[in-house]
């Protein structure tokens, strides 16, 4: 008997011992023996994160400091001086009490902004910023200041092209219009107000934005980047520093940003840029319609074997068109061997013909195909009309 009772005592005093151990190690780990905590619980797995790496410039590593270092020396302030019109009162004597004595014309100082895009000196810039300039200067980010040469305007496009001369110019790079995404973030880069260069950042909102009584070949990259009075002509730039667009519209009710900006694309603006330089205007193709989109449901209304391209609506009088046989419901499917799915692709195909060259289009009239061959003309200065 008595070997049970201690038995009993033993079996007592190690369960209670146990559940001491177990409370200790639970709740107040730190009050045993390093090596007798080790042994009874696994040591945890540590992994050491190496630190991440700082920016030269001390920017975080998502932010845009290199785009922007990379891009900014490029973009320039452009100051155009303009004689304001003259006042047709001014030397009527009877009338000066009226209007005073000060000079019948009266300078106008416009601000805006440019980019450097050619080591030879070459800057792209809007037209409404030199339009009607007697004088160009050129403010530089590193301070040098000079007068500039304007080479050609488009006001189609709403593009200039400016001459400096000076030595190691900082140059852009252009960037690719084909990658651009809507939701790409966007630096738009520029002189607003005259408050010296300034960055703001966003991303391309939309792609081939057109305004509904502006030029038929405006595209814009839309922006939700702030740009105000000034920036225009500065640069947008993609991630990367590279230029994507001409800063050039906002859609403004106060004349200040409300998150829905305008550029040019690089790619239109270098186009307009080519031809000014070398031929010293922009030449496009005309022929003398007025097109649409030609819709499915537009299509079967009319029973047409296609169902989609550009249906003419209007013909110009004695016009390329209408001498080489093209009439008021036909379909244009082809310039030469370009498609043509709709009235903005017609457009384009012919703008980009050569004045004076001879084209051949296919074209759908009811239930026949046809092949005509048009003699192109030169477009009209900010013509409206196709």
């Amino acid at each position: 008997m008595m070997w049970r009772s201690t038995w009993l005592l033993f079996s007592q005093a190690v369960t209670v011992a146990v559940a001491g151990l177990f409370v200790l190690l639970t709740l107040k780990p730190e009050w045993l023996p390093h090596s007798a905590a080790n042994g009874l619980l696994p040591a945890p797995t540590l992994v050491q994160v190496a630190p991440a790496p700082v920016a030269a410039s001390g920017a975080a590593a998502n932010g845009y400091a290199l785009a922007a270092r990379r891009a900014a020396p490029a973009v320039v302030s452009v100051t155009a001086t303009k004689m304001a019109r003259r006042n047709p009162h001014a030397d009527d004597p009877r009338l000066r009490f009226f209007f005073g004595d000060g000079p019948a014309t009266q300078q106008q100082v416009g601000l805006g902004s440019g980019v450097i895009v050619s080591p030879e000196g070459y800057l792209l810039t809007n037209h409404h910023v030199v339009e009607g300039a007697t004088e160009i200067e050129v403010q530089l980010a590193d301070g040098r200041q000079t007068s500039a040469r304007l080479v050609g305007s488009d006001v189609e496009t709403d593009i200039a092209v400016l001459k400096i001369d000076l030595d190691h110019l900082p140059v852009i790079a252009l960037g690719d219009l084909r990658a651009l995404q809507v939701g790409d973030a966007v630096l738009a880069i520029g002189n607003p107000f005259n408050v010296g260069q300034t960055v703001t950042a966003g991303i391309v909102s939309a792609l081939d934005r057109k305004q509904a009584e502006g030029s038929p070949f405006q595209n814009f990259i839309q922006t939700d980047a702030a740009i105000n009075p000034g920036n225009s002509g500065g640069a947008l730039v993609d991630a990367q520093g590279a230029l994507v667009g001409i800063n050039t519209a906002i859609f403004s009710q106060s004349g200040g940003s409300l998150g829905i900006g305008f550029a040019v694309p690089v790619d239109t603006a270098r186009d307009v840029m080519e031809a000014l330089v070398h031929g010293g205007a922009v030449r496009r193709g005309y022929i003398g319609v007025v097109p649409r989109d030609l819709s499915a449901e537009l299509a079967d209304s009319l029973s047409l074997p296609v169902k989609s391209g550009a249906l003419i609506t209007g013909v110009q009088q004695d016009g390329p068109a209408a001498r080489g046989g093209m009439r008021p419901g036909d379909v244009v499917l082809k310039v030469g061997d370009k498609p043509v799915r709709n009235a903005g692709e017609l457009l384009a195909a012919v703008s980009s013909l050569p004045p004076e060259s001879t084209a051949t289009m296919t074209v759908q009239r009811g239930a026949q195909s046809l092949q005509l061959t048009l003699q192109v003309a030169q477009r009209p200065p900010a013509q409206a009309a196709r």
